[in-house]
């Protein structure tokens, strides 16, 4: 590529887009320690420009976030054995705070989610976030789907295929609101599709602390499963509010990251920015 063609390409990127290149380029280089110098050339972009955006995106300095990204481990992050189960009260319980945002949990009835949705008016848009372009949409009962994709087409799909029966309008302006809120912490009402027992996976993954992961295993335990990994696993992976029900804060017992439905990069960048500050 000329220097010509990279300064246009990376003119072109998002901060979510350059902050992913850093990530990478700092765990591809741990035992060097790469300074300031370095991880701007990685993000196009002049050493003070870059300090600014990236301690604006991370809440930490780019040097912080080094020091943490090359002394610590996904292991280290997991919970304590018993702190998830003693933390979590089985069935939905109603409104009250979650993790580090006020949410409140509305979840479908079985009738409810047996109808699929009909009636249902779910109004939607695409909004850039720190972690990157997102369909984001909500019914009169609060936010419904939260789902980063590089394709417009896929996003939807999904979301149909979680409501199929409902009326969907796309509706930014409406939609703007809402999405703020699931990234700055305050008040925030959800509306859950899902079947008891994913609805209790996911209230479980409400109270995994920010900066802190559990394992399958301990999510199981937590719901009165403990022998119900792989139910757990498929829960998590069902989730359709990406960041807001942490499914990112969930590993393997190993410490390994496993998969993530919107990208094991994504799930790296938002556990690494929780821990580091």
């Amino acid at each position: 590529m000329s220097p010509g063609a990279a300064r246009g390409y990376h003119q072109g990127m998002t901060t979510y887009e350059r902050v992913e290149r850093v990530i990478t380029f700092i765990d591809s280089r741990r035992e060097e320690q790469p300074d300031l110098d370095a991880l701007a050339k990685v993000a196009g972009l002049s050493p003070f420009h870059f300090h600014r955006l990236f301690t604006r995106w991370a809440g930490v300095t780019p040097k912080a976030f080094v020091k943490f990204v090359t002394s610590q481990n996904a292991k280290n992050l997991l919970l304590t054995k018993d702190l998830l189960s003693a933390s979590y009260d089985a069935g939905l319980s109603g409104p009250g705070r979650l993790h580090d945002l006020f949410v409140t949990v509305d979840g479908v009835t079985p009738g409810e989610y047996k109808s699929r949705g009909d009636g249902v008016v779910i109004r939607w848009g695409f909004h850039e976030t720190p972690f990157g372009r997102a369909l984001v949409a909500t019914t009169p009962r609060g936010l419904c789907h939260l789902d980063f994709s590089s394709s417009r087409g896929a996003a939807l799909a999904r979301l149909k295929k979680k409501w199929p029966k409902a009326v969907l309008r796309e509706d930014h302006a409406g939609t703007a609101s809402v999405v703020a809120k699931a990234f700055s912490g305050r008040k925030l009402a959800l509306h859950l599709r899902g079947t008891p027992f994913q609805l209790k996976v996911w209230e479980a993954l409400l109270r995994i602390p920010a900066g802190r992961a559990a394992t399958y295993a301990q999510v199981a335990k937590a719901v009165g499963r403990p022998k119900a990994s792989r139910a757990v696993g498929a829960a998590v992976g069902s989730n359709a509010l990406a960041v807001v029900i942490p499914c990112h804060r969930v590993l393997r017992a190993t410490g390994a990251f496993g998969g993530y439905r919107w990208g094991v990069l994504r799930k790296r960048a938002l556990l690494a920015r929780e821990a580091a500050r």
